[in-house]
């Protein structure tokens, strides 16, 4: 740890370089010249990435308030196949409502040039083209907006701050009934109700799936309880049906669950404050009074309301009986662990489906199937890691699917998976073990649900609902295997020394009222990578030996740092948690480094 670092250390920023050239520009490429004079705030993220999903949204206040000295830059960085094609990328920004310009960067260029090892990560370029700050993880904006004003300041007295407007050109709006839609749901009365995400709205149509009955919410970000009309969402997602005829709504930017009343039209909040759940929040009590976390889909199962609660990698209940929720399964740490619910690790949970005996659960960013028995205890059917997926069918070990959103239980006790980013309708069978391909030139399924014989598919990407009668035969696929698109990082077998670099944000000091204030967490797939240092413990830095014989891996850090306002005249300063989880692909070999730096916040003293 580097807490005594230099404030101000100043880096020559590189070049701005990807070959799937600009997006929000009006078709104008930029180079750091032409920006000369702002303060430049890099955002390099992917869109699979719910973190990165997270600071778009805090980044938009900062965009606001800073609109004539500050430029946000998204710097596309995928690490899923599908993520490097330049029309996914096109989709993912007005998806998401990115309101600045965008460079699309599919072989990590610029990625590279800027040592960067997570996602998110966000860099601030002074207006005389250096870079002066990085932040890895989420919850950083609160540090960058005060850097924001103090470069204001200093460069505005040198001179050097250029004030106006910003290169960002929105992009025309297209006339489509459905923009990329989430989750779909059959009601009662035979109609379909689609999550209309990127509209912020839930729209109800006819059995035929494409005539609009009624639209519910004005349409714009919001967290409004009122009538269809007047009702506001934030990009809702997952929707399912309550035995009283109502529905719960996932509204994932609103950080809700919401319900609404097909009788009525009415929509109220169950759940959440519309504020993010963050590390030290309360994990259970009553629920309007509890923070949740991105979620992305919900279930009814065994008298529950189940919540996929993909920002913090968790399964959540929400008991309509006790007007409670509280965490049901997983740690929050990042991956992919079985056991008990206490003990399991998830990443991104996105989709359920419930069967009597199994709650299925598409976990996204390990490209698995899994679920949950009676008990609470975590399975895995199809599924390996973090950086494993493709398209391959046959027996379920081996089997890959590419970063699924969406689970359907099937009549006969199989599945259907919304393969979203193989475009493709996968279907796993638990009483053979195989896994087989339904459909396929499907774009973008994020869901599905079950109408007589046909099963009808939300293509997000091609904003509709597409109906398919289940076939009686899979579609024969040609096996295709993939991992990240991240390089290895280079280490020498033997020690290594972890450093997690973090400095305080200017004015703000590390909280240590109640103990030490940073925790470090490391652990390796396969095990047998790490001899020693795996663990948790509260210093920053670690000493790490690897095993000689095991030639690859990927270690799993997680850190945490806890900073107040350093003002003795505040009886009740502002504090902050900084949070961050790597997962780093490593190769061992002799030419290795002996230090891996991972910049939590700040700059790197040691930076060549």
């Amino acid at each position: 740890m580097n807490d005594s670092a230099p404030r101000r250390v100043r880096v020559r920023a590189p070049e701005l370089v990807g070959e799937g050239g600009w997006l929000n520009t009006g078709g104008r490429p930029y180079s750091l010249a032409d920006l000369r004079g702002r303060i430049v705030v890099l955002d390099f993220w992917t869109f699979c990435c719910i973190n990165c999903l997270h600071v778009l949204d805090e980044l938009r206040e900062l965009e606001r308030k800073h609109r004539d000295t500050v430029v946000v830059i998204g710097v596309h960085s995928p690490k899923f196949v599908h993520e490097a094609e330049h029309g996914a990328v096109v989709d993912a920004v007005e998806r998401y409502g990115v309101g600045h310009p965008v460079l699309d960067d599919p072989e990590l260029a610029t990625w590279k040039q800027y040592a960067v090892r997570a996602w998110p990560t966000l860099v601030v370029i002074d207006p005389e083209g250096y870079v002066v700050a990085q932040h890895a993880g989420e919850g950083h904006v609160h540090a960058i907006e005060r850097l924001v004003t103090e470069l204001e300041a200093e460069h505005e007295a040198k001179g050097t701050l250029r004030r106006g407007d910003g290169p960002y050109v929105a992009p025309e709006p297209e006339p489509t009934v459905l923009r990329f839609p989430g989750k779909a749901l059959l009601l009662p009365s035979g109609n379909f109700l689609v999550s209309d995400t990127t509209r912020h709205q839930l729209v109800e149509l006819e059995a035929d799936g494409e005539t609009v009955v009624r639209r519910i919410g004005q349409g714009s970000r919001g967290l409004t309880d009122s009538t269809s009309v007047r009702s506001r969402f934030n990009e809702p997602q997952g929707l399912a049906l309550l035995p009283d005829g109502s529905v719960v709504v996932a509204d994932t930017v609103n950080h809700a669950l919401r319900r609404f009343d097909p009788v009525s039209g009415r929509t109220t909040t169950l759940a959440g404050t519309g504020h993010q759940w963050m590390q030290g929040d309360a994990t259970s009590g009553p629920a309007r009074e509890v923070d949740l976390s991105s979620p992305w889909d919900v279930a009814w199962w065994r008298g529950k309301v189940w919540i996929a609660m993909a920002g913090i990698h968790q399964l959540w209940v929400y008991d309509p009986d006790s007007g409670t929720v509280s965490v049901t399964a997983g740690t929050s740490n990042e991956g992919l662990v079985d056991g008990p619910g206490a003990e399991a690790w998830f990443a991104q949970p996105s989709g359920l489906a419930a069967t009597p005996d199994r709650l299925w659960l598409a976990d996204s960013e390990t490209s698995a199937l899994r679920w949950v028995d009676p008990d609470g205890v975590v399975h895995t059917a199809v599924g390996t890691g973090l950086f494993d997926f493709g398209h391959r069918d046959g027996a379920a070990e081996q089997a890959l699917l590419q970063h699924p959103l969406g689970v359907t239980a099937l009549p006969d006790g199989s599945v259907a998976i919304s393969d979203t980013y193989n475009h493709a309708l996968r279907r796993y069978d638990p009483a053979t073990g195989e896994v087989t391909t339904l459909a396929t030139d499907l774009r973008e399924p994020s869901g599905a649900v079950l109408a007589g014989d046909d099963i009808v598919v939300v293509e997000s990407a091609r904003h509709r609902l597409t109906r398919l009668r289940l076939p009686e035969e899979a579609v024969r696929v040609e096996a295709v295997a993939h991992r990240t698109r991240r390089a290895a990082t280079e280490v020498a077998p033997g020690k290594l020394l972890l450093d997690v670099i973090f400095q305080a944000p200017a004015g703000q000091k590390l909280d240590t009222r109640y103990g030490p204030s940073t925790r470090l967490l490391v652990s390796s797939t396969p095990p047998e990578l790490l001899r020693t240092g795996e663990g948790a413990g509260t210093d920053l830095a670690r000493t790490l030996e690897f095993d000689p014989s095991v030639p690859e891996g990927v270690l799993h850090v997680s850190a945490m740092a806890a900073s107040c306002d350093d003002d003795p005249h505040n009886e009740y300063p502002a504090c902050h948690v900084h949070q961050q989880d790597w997962g780093v692909p490593v190769r061992l070999t002799e030419t290795g480094a002996d230090r891996l730096p991972l910049v939590l916040a700040g700059m790197d003293a040691q930076t060549p």
